[in-house]
This record gives structure tokens, sequence and C-alpha cells, in this order.
């Protein structure tokens, strides 16, 4: 692994104390800046509308501009308070979860919120379930009821994850006047009660959030104006940072550029390297009819994939290879894949293929999100493949936006996906990536790995889970509907007249742009 950069931090920071309020603050400066600060960024926005996505660049923005029941504090896994006042499991069943939401809360339009909008938002994330929403991180949601300001969710069994879902961008409060029940609302307004309002948005190319005054939740204070530019390719991100036209940035650099950094404290760059559950998985097709539907297709690719030759080819050695759904950190982390396939293995490949009576070479699609990393990773996966002799693959570059539309309709047979959990929280890895109605849309479904998830999620001490999340991974690595790739660390740049940079990675996937100030 690279040594090179390191963690640099610099937290200016004074004590405030006054009438019995004390605390660790930012002290100002006296020349105050109130320019607005520039966060560049490869994670688009797929949609505005919290119903209509399930990624990272959608989930980031909806963090700052809408409002969940829960959060997360910095640091913290287990959520608090955001739009609710309390919230609790009721009974010993975890299958019926309660909120009282606050009494004070006003969407940015001015509308009053009420527990009816919550009521709502859930149902109409569920109804309209877009191939690319979030609906899979809820199946065990059976009906939400409203009354007054009470709002309470029955559950099909127990699920004790359910409170942290609660605290993702799923869980984004809309306002039920606003927002149209049975489709996604066109446009770029928004309507929300989080710490930001959106002033201005162009599709793709950047989002300009101010402060929201009626804000009212967890937060203590709010932040200052930001610009969040979003950039088609990590190269393009790290042109604009060299020629200083972001003052911050966060995911992705390329490889290249994050080994060159050296000692970047010299050249007034402030770097956080923090440790993240941020994953890429190796998906498959797995519809009837297609050439991935047959489990010997996948198990041969499975036992020719060479991680570290990825690892320090593409990512020039910026990740670490993975051999298991769950990663490094998490409760049931096992080697499952390394187990079933510990070496790289043509001739175990071929014995497989033959063995189900598979004609070689096999043809398939591998699809990819258009970046000049991700291409030399699927250059590299098509070049190990076929050295051996057995299959043909055919590339095919997409644009995130329709790439994420074609993997979801079924176009490629292959497709690598970076994965970035919405908590921290195993059942993250499984749910929502291998259990009936993954947001993969891979057509993967088998009742004993769905009675193992639904296992897991019946304890409070997830440490309990453990040995059900190792039988799930062992699942995976005989039936193959992905092979896990790598696990990376997150980096966040900033110029050092910002601070606050650090609170953008936290693993809990909040991005907290009103921790940044100007220095």
């Amino acid at each position: 692994m690279r040594s090179t950069v390191r963690l640099r931090i610099l937290i200016i920071c004074g004590v405030l104390v006054a009438a019995g309020i004390g605390g660790w603050q930012l002290l100002p400066s006296d020349d105050v800046r109130t320019d607005a600060i520039t966060v560049g960024t490869t994670d688009e926005v797929t949609s505005l509308d919290p119903a209509g996505a399930y990624d990272a660049g959608s989930w980031a923005i909806y963090s700052n501009i809408y409002q969940s029941l829960l959060t997360f504090k910095p640091g913290f896994t287990t959520p608090v308070p955001d739009a609710a006042e309390s919230c609790r499991f009721v009974g010993s069943k975890l299958s019926t979860y309660e909120c009282e939401l606050r009494d004070d809360l006003t969407f940015s339009n001015g509308h009053k919120i009420t527990g009816e909008d919550v009521r709502y938002s859930f149902e109409r994330m569920l109804a309209i379930k877009t191939d690319v929403g979030p609906a899979p991180l809820f199946p065990t949601l059976k009906k939400v009821v409203a009354a007054g300001q009470k709002v309470t969710f029955q559950l099909s069994g127990r699920d004790a994850t359910f409170p942290l879902k609660l605290a993702t961008g799923a869980g984004s409060i809309v306002d039920h006047t606003a927002y149209p029940a049975k489709e996604l609302r066109g446009g770029n307004a928004v309507d929300g009660s989080g710490p930001y309002v959106l002033k201005e948005y162009e599709p793709g190319v950047s989002a300009r959030l101010e402060p929201n005054p009626r804000y009212r939740g967890a937060l203590t204070k709010t932040g200052r104006p930001v610009v969040v530019k979003y950039f088609k390719e990590s190269e393009e991100l790290a042109t604009a940072w060299n020629a200083k036209k972001v003052d911050v940035t966060h995911r992705q650099m390329p490889p290249d550029f994050l080994n060159k950094l050296g000692d970047a404290s010299k050249d007034g760059t402030r770097v956080t390297e923090a440790a993240s559950a941020e994953i890429r998985n190796l998906n498959f097709n797995i519809r009837p009819g297609r050439v991935m539907s047959k489990t010997a297709v996948r198990q041969a690719i499975a036992a020719v994939i060479d991680r570290p030759a990825i690892v320090t080819g593409p990512y020039k050695g910026t990740v670490e290879p993975l051999y298991s759904l769950i990663p490094q950190g998490f409760v049931g982390h096992s080697t499952a894949f390394y187990d079933t396939y510990p070496e790289p293995s043509a001739t175990k490949a071929k014995q497989l293929l033959r063995d189900a009576g598979v004609d070689t070479p096999v043809k398939f699609s591998l699809g990819h999100r258009k970046d000049a990393t991700y291409a030399a990773e699927a250059a590299e996966i098509k070049k190990q493949l076929e050295e051996t002799g057995l299959f043909e693959v055919t590339v095919k570059s997409v644009d995130w936006q329709n790439f994420q539309k074609e993997y979801a309709a079924g176009t490629f047979d292959a497709y690598p996906i970076g994965w970035f959990p919405d908590f921290a929280d195993s059942d993250n890895f499984t749910a929502p990536l291998v259990g009936t109605g993954n947001a993969l849309h891979n057509g993967y479904s088998r009742a004993k790995v769905d009675s193992l998830i639904a296992a897991t999620q019946q304890y409070s001490d997830r440490g309990r889970a453990a040995g059900d999340f190792k039988a799930i991974q062992d699942e995976v690595a005989k039936d193959v509907p992905l092979v896990p790739l790598w696990q990376k660390k997150d980096y966040v740049l900033s110029t050092e007249e910002v601070a606050g940079s650090q609170y953008l990675s936290d693993g809990t996937g909040i991005w907290r742009l009103w921790e940044l100030s100007w220095i």
C-alpha cells in the first residue's frame, strides 16, 4: 500500500464560553469571508427527488437539503433524532417503530411538516419504486401510520437495523403537497427542511447551497454558502484542483494523482486519509436466458480474477484486495472468496466450464461507468479473462446517468459498481446487494440467503449476527452473483484556507457541508 499520503488534519479552534454555553468552535477572523466554498466531486446527482435515486452523489446532496427523522453525529454509528423529537421500538418484537415528530419544523416553502408528510414520503417512495431508487433498503416495511405528529412504522418482522435506515437519504421527508404521489417531481425545484436550501442547480454541472434559516433539528448551526461542482471523470476533477478552481475535493481523485501527492502539506494542501468501507464488486446479470444465468460461468470468472493485479495496476496501490461481500472492519467479515478461489487458476475455471457442459470461449458484455480509471479496470479484467482462452469480452463505456439505467434494464452481462455504505452495519452489504429485489437489479434471488438476511436483522446486539453474516458470504461465494474486487480508503483534499473538510468522510454516508468554513 502507498505510504506517502498520511493523515494531515489541521484544526484551528478555540474555546467559546458564554452565559453557561461552552464548546469548541472555530474563532472568526477579523476579516470574515462571505463567498461560497467550492467543493468538487465526480459523484453526480441522479435525481433531486429522494424517491428517485440510491447513489452516493444524490444522497450526498440529500443529507444537506432534506431532513430525516434520525441522523448520525460525526463518528457515531447510533442514530439520534433530527426531524423527530424521539423514536423508539414499541415492545420487544422489534417490529413496531414509533417516532414523535418535532412541532417546529417547516419546509423551505414555509409549509409546516406533519406526520402526514412522513407517511406520504415513505409510501410514495415504495409505490414509485424506480429502478435506481432506494426501495430495496426497506424490504421489511409493511405499513406507515400517521396520527398528528406521531408516526408508526409496522414491519413484517424483527428488524433491529430499521432506525439506521431511517437516518439515510431514503428517509428524506418531502412536502406531500409539492411532490406527486405516483411519479418523480420534475424540474430542479426542491422543498426540503435540511440545513441548506438549493438556490441554483444545473444538472451535472453545479449546485449552489445556502444556509436554511428555517432549519430545526440535531444541528446547532448551519454552514456557509457552498457551491458543489460536478465532474464527469476523475481526471477532470484533478485538473480543476490543480487550476485552483475548487477549494475542496472528495470522491474521486485519480490513483496516479493520489500517489504523487507526497508531502502535500508543503504546497498548502490538507489531506484527510480516512478508513473507508467503500468497496467495488463485479456484478453479474443472472436473469433467465443470459449467459451469466449459468452458475459455472460465474464461478469460472471468480476462479480467474486476479485482484492484486487490479490493485497494483489500474489503482496504483490505492485500494486493497477484497475477498468477501462484507468489508474489513464490519461484523461477520470473512474471506469466503479466497477460501473458495485461493489463487487465480485458468485450470480450475476450465474444469468448472467443462463439467457444466459450457462451450468456450464464453462471450459476454462488460459495461462500466465512463472514466479513465474504470476503463483501465475493465481492460485489466478483460485481459485476465481472455488470456485463459475461455472468455471473449466486449467492453462498453457509458456515462453515469445512462450506465445506471442500462445495468438496471439488464443491458450488460457484467458490470463493476462501487458501493459506499449508507450506514455502518453489515446489513447494508447484504440486503441491498444480494437480497431478493436488490439494488443491483441482477435478478439474484435465493430463499436461503433471504432467510439468513432476516436472521441477522433480529439482533439488537449486532455481534450476535456474525455467524449468519458469515453464512451469507459462504453462500454468495458458491452462487457468485458478484465477485468482490477491492476495498479502499477515502481521501478529502482542501486548501489551507478551509477548515472542516475532514467531516465529509467519517463512514456514516453523510456529507457534512455545513462543517466547512473559511479560516
